[in-house]
């Protein structure tokens, strides 16, 4: 018999938990419930979910908080549920390495869809191996293994999981225009909505890494307008 995949839902809204939990089960989904944070990191340590559902607007340790526990210890995949619903806001949850972002009010039958979309991307992935070698561009060098930056006048510069994604994109893919979609399913692994303007916020900061204080200003990435962005630069790697 196939097992069913489980859920875990959290959140302090027992309405919510109630509502989702009825509506995941009828779709064949074991379903686990916590009502915040710490319920969360108890469950965890004695049953793994399949995909945890996490609420974003939490009393106490919030979502975001409790995102980055989960993931000092597991690679289990997260989607935020948040009524917060500003691009940033997006930024930040994954930035700190969920999978999706849903802003409330939404569909039932819409986060089924995205949770089911989640699952196929992470069923039967394997540990991705520890990366390595550098890539070199106008003076800078990016080491793969530490994912540091190091500008041409010697900076080192400590990048998010999210700047080094979308910084891996462009190096990536030199000298090709790459749009907002593009950016977020390379980043991601999802494709952005249409209205989506999250990918511009983190262009912006990724920018602001790249301004070496020293030395000559470049614009490494350009915006083509109405396309999308365009990495400059050329691209050299060198193998560890």
């Amino acid at each position: 018999m196939e097992r069913r995949q489980t859920i875990c839902l959290v959140d302090d809204d027992r309405e919510i938990l109630d509502l989702l939990s009825g509506y995941l089960k009828k779709h064949g989904f074991e379903v686990r419930c916590a009502e915040n944070g710490d319920a969360l990191m108890e469950l965890l340590r004695r049953d793994r979910p399949d995909l945890i559902v996490l609420d974003v607007m939490m009393p106490g340790q919030d979502g975001f908080m409790t995102c980055r526990e989960v993931r000092k210890q597991w690679r289990i995949p997260i989607i935020f549920l948040s009524a917060l619903g500003e691009s940033t806001d997006r930024v930040v949850g994954l930035e700190l390495g969920a999978d999706d972002y849903m802003a409330k009010p939404f569909e039932p039958r819409e986060l089924l869809a995205r949770i089911r979309s989640v699952l196929r991307r992470n069923e039967g992935l394997p540990v991705p191996a520890r990366e390595s070698g550098s890539m070199h561009f106008s003076g800078w060098r990016l080491d793969r293994a530490s994912r540091c930056l190091q500008s041409p006048c010697g900076v080192m510069v400590n990048l998010s999981g999210a700047e080094y994604r979308l910084l891996m994109a462009f190096l990536e893919n030199p000298q090709t225009v790459l749009s907002r979609d593009a950016l977020m399913d390379l980043t991601q692994g999802r494709n952005a909505g249409a209205f989506d303007r999250s990918i511009d916020v983190q262009v912006s900061r990724l920018r602001t890494r790249l301004r070496d204080k020293g030395g000559e200003k470049t614009a490494l990435i350009k915006t083509v307008r109405g396309d999308g962005y365009i990495w400059t630069a050329d691209v050299r790697r060198e193998n560890a």
